[in-house]
């Protein structure tokens, strides 16, 4: 190799490790639902076995996230989850739907920094829209509750929970009154070279109808860059471990794209 050759290859080497570290470190950022980054995630999820005659849903979950320093110490977190949806007769022969569902805003007071035992958090309201285009899409309902995350980050590790509880205060009164709880437990561990693994479920209790949902999610992701645009890329299989009698049964799938935009 000739000296001009290697000090080339040097140089792409001392370029490659700082490069490598900060694609893992805003991975592992995607991994704290109240990091301190604007990102824009796809979700996508599919699942069956609905209702009598096995209807299905795909639903793409937009879900951008904005934080807004508001002084010194702290941050407000804005996460707004809009649902596309497509669905089958999920409720017997009810036909197809498609069309938006009902908006979830939620907004996470969380310091900038830490707690002293290394602890993140972040808690506010949780507000529920009825955007929904179809009567069968979304519950016609206001709603307005708390929502609270708690989490540590140690090493590659990711582990907390989110949870909030959203009551109905307004909207059609032919329509059930919604009472519900929404809790979610993660864990991820990233790698040097930017791979999330992920397990985590997104169970929902129903105080009406007294009625668990619990799909068990288990995802890979990788964080790329396209010139100087990250994006990750994540899927994997999901598991309805509980679900309504008519809701759905056994095995989806979710993946996802998320544009990520650091400061």
């Amino acid at each position: 190799m000739n000296p001009k050759s290697h000090l080339l290859l040097i140089a792409a080497t001392v370029l490659a490790v700082p490069a490598a570290a900060e694609e893992a470190d805003l991975a592992k950022q995607l991994s704290n639902p109240v990091a301190s980054l604007i990102s824009v995630p796809f979700q996508f999820n599919h699942d069956s076995g609905y209702g009598p005659i096995g209807g299905h849903k795909s639903v793409l979950n937009i879900q951008p996230v904005v934080p807004f320093s508001i002084n010194q110490d702290w941050n407000v977190i804005s996460r707004t989850i809009v649902p596309v949806i497509s669905q089958n007769d999920i409720a017997g022969n009810s036909g197809s739907q498609t069309g938006i569902g009902d908006v979830v805003q939620s907004f996470f007071f969380s310091p900038k920094q830490p707690t002293a035992g290394g602890l993140i958090w972040g808690a506010g309201p949780a507000i529920l829209l009825p955007t929904a285009t179809d009567p069968l899409l979304g519950g016609e309902k206001w709603g307005l509750g708390p929502t609270a995350v708690l989490l540590k980050q140690e090493g590659p590790w990711t582990y907390g929970a989110l949870g909030n509880h959203i009551w109905s205060v307004a909207g059609n009164s032919d329509r059930r009154n919604i009472s519900s709880t929404f809790l979610q437990p993660f864990i991820s561990y990233t790698t040097k070279d930017a791979w999330t693994f992920a397990l985590d479920t997104e169970s929902t209790y129903d105080w009406k109808s007294e009625e668990w949902s619990v799909p068990i999610n288990f995802t890979v992701s990788k964080l790329v860059m396209f010139g100087k645009q990250p994006v990750s890329f994540s899927g994997g299989p999901r598991y309805w471990a509980a679900s309504p009698e008519n809701g759905p049964d056994g095995w989806g799938v979710r993946a996802g794209i998320n544009l990520l935009f650091p400061k």
